[in-house]
């Protein structure tokens, strides 16, 4: 038997940490098995209906870089295969039109209430013989099984579950305009698919005691179901936007690499030992569904952050200087020419044993790019006193014939000029140095940045503080 997995996201908006999850379980599985991991688009609700969440689900598929292996199914698209599914069903007596006016379920529905049944249709037209109401289109209902048995579902990671079948409703299959409900579509188009494998969210388990009517009654194989717990935010409550980012789109915008969230969501309700690291071929090697947990997971943002560290140190600083590049214009309204990116590349190394998000990385490598006149943030502007500008003066003139410049002379100057003037306190030099070539008080070794900026751009930036600075505090010192 071939494995035959699916991914069949609602596009009503955004796609949800949650989906993207049940995407990867569903992928891997799929993958691990040398099997297909298909894509199904359950657009059914036209009210709701968002082109551009379509895309939000597509570009999330891509970013998380989860192949699939079909041409996306659209399930309205599918609609007249899923009446006539209910309308076999009707033919076969496991089916029948309801003629029920809206008063009268509204009337059961107050009954039931007040009994506390939770199924409150009474079934009147399940076996009617009366002559249907003239100009009133039915409904097509399922026949649930009656009697005292149960439904029994030996589900992959709840294990065995079971309904009474006296808690399972006679449910719409076709509505009285024709369109096929939520049940019946997800069913005959999983039967369509040749899915062998339902892995999806708890929240669906109920549902799956309904559609198994469906397939009983149309004689077809059951797949394999697998219910995953739900993701909860720290505080124990249903993951929400109140506790930060929710969406794949919200974690690209903050910098989280894909391959980053793609580890954190893999360990988020399974597990392999104590590996915390899992590349994605150890994923594919390793997934099964014997070591998803039963209970719900709590998402912990500082450990995606930490993880998302390790990934940044990891990856490529050609990768990452593209990946920056957008952001630097976002952020700060910087162009990443070929002198800048050739800085980056040298810094690389050292911004990105630093860095936690992209953000970061893009904040504390940005002076790279920067050109005079540039801006300084308040704690820099801060740091640019009297004092600083006396030690800075001092370095201008020592750097001007500074050969070779380097890391390491560069400090060695810097030393020099502490214990002249601050007695030994190298911060109380590097500080404002570093003030003055980046515009911050963040960023890697101000001797390194220095030597990667060389002595030119050194020497430029220096001139730039100082007479941006020098005057001012010459102005207060006066005063």
């Amino acid at each position: 038997m071939t494995v035959v997995t699916r991914f069949p996201p609602s596009p009503t908006g955004f796609m949800h940490i949650g989906n993207a999850r049940t995407a990867i379980y569903n992928w891997l599985f799929a993958r691990h098995h040398q099997g297909r991991f298909l894509v199904r688009i359950e657009d059914t609700d036209r009210a709701r209906h968002s082109e551009e969440a379509v895309q939000a689900i597509f570009n999330g598929l891509k970013w998380l870089d989860l192949k699939y292996d079909n041409e996306p199914v659209s399930q309205f698209e599918q609609r007249h295969r899923h009446a006539e599914v209910a309308n076999e069903m009707l033919k076969r007596g496991q089916a029948y039109e309801c003629y029920c006016s809206p008063e009268e379920l509204e009337q059961m529905r107050e009954q039931a209430k007040t009994e506390g049944r939770g199924s409150f249709y009474d079934r009147r037209w399940r076996d009617s013989k009366q002559s249907p109401p003239p100009g009133v289109n039915p409904v097509i209902r399922v026949k649930a099984p009656l009697g005292e048995g149960e439904s029994v579902v030996n589900d992959l990671v709840q294990g065995e579950v079971r309904v009474r079948y006296e808690n399972l409703d006679d449910f719409i299959l076709l509505r009285s305009d024709g369109t096929p409900t939520y049940l019946l579509s997800v069913v005959v188009d999983d039967h369509d698919m040749g899915v062998t494998h339902v892995i999806r969210g708890d929240d669906h388990l109920n549902n799956t005691f309904r559609q198994k009517i469906i397939y009983e009654a149309m004689g077809w194989n059951l797949p394999e179901f697998a219910h995953l717990p739900m993701i909860l935010g720290q505080d124990g409550g249903k993951l929400s936007k109140r506790h930060g980012a929710v969406s794949l789109e919200d974690f690209e915008a903050r910098g989280y690499l894909p391959e980053a969230v793609f580890n954190y969501l893999l360990r988020l309700g399974w597990s392999h030992g104590d590996d915390e690291i899992i590349s994605r071929q150890q994923a594919v090697e390793w997934f099964n569904l014997d070591h998803i947990v039963k209970s719900a997971a709590k998402f912990d943002y500082d450990k995606l952050e930490s993880l998302n560290a390790h990934y940044i140190k990891q990856a490529d600083n050609g990768r990452l200087i593209e990946l920056i590049t957008p952001l630097m214009h976002e952020r700060h309204k910087l162009a990443i020419d070929e002198i800048a990116k050739k800085r980056l590349h040298e810094g690389m190394p050292e911004l990105k044993d630093r860095a936690k998000t992209l953000l970061q990385l893009t904040d504390e490598a940005a002076f790279y790019a920067k050109e005079v006149p540039y801006d300084f943030d308040e704690k820099a502007q801060a740091a640019l006193d009297a004092e600083a500008i006396e030690a800075l003066d001092l370095l201008l003139n020592r750097f001007r014939d500074l050969e070779p410049f380097g890391a390491d002379e560069v400090q060695k100057i810097c030393k020099e000029t502490a214990d002249a003037l601050r007695g030994g306190k190298l911060g109380k030099v590097a500080m404002p140095l570093r003030a003055a070539l980046t515009g911050t008080t963040v960023s890697p070794s101000v001797f390194h940045a220095a030597a990667i900026l060389g002595r030119h751009e050194t020497l430029a930036r220096l001139e730039y503080a100082l007479e941006k600075f020098g005057n001012k505090t010459r102005r207060s010192a006066a005063n």
